[in-house]
């Protein structure tokens, strides 16, 4: 039986057979994605000096001199008061800032 036959039939005429063969296709259908289309990875988001206390595992003191730094300010997203960081961009840029090396002031 052909994939448009099988769509036509009610659905308690299906034998199991049928029933797998069209799900089977459709997931196959539904697995291509069409040109052009990105895959977007889910954020992960920590909020607040306290959220990147827990990042990082350090005081607010020092949340707060890295925040200030402008190493992760590519990571931080502020309106007012509100800050919002991504996580994993912070954490990478950290680790490069970490292997460019700093230069300590005479």
């Amino acid at each position: 039986m052909t994939k448009d036959q099988l769509l036509k039939l009610p659905l308690w005429q299906y034998t199991g057979e049928q029933l797998l063969e069209l799900l089977d296709s459709r997931n196959v259908k539904d697995n291509i994605e069409p040109d052009g289309a990105a895959i977007t990875a889910k954020r992960w988001l920590v909020y607040g000096i306290e959220g990147l206390c827990e990042l990082l595992q350090c005081s607010k003191a020092t949340a707060h001199r890295i925040k200030n730094s402008g190493v992760i300010k590519d990571a931080i997203t502020q309106t007012g008061r509100k800050i919002v960081i991504d996580a994993q961009l912070a954490l990478d840029l950290i680790q490069s800032s970490k292997k460019g090396g700093r230069r300590c002031k005479k």
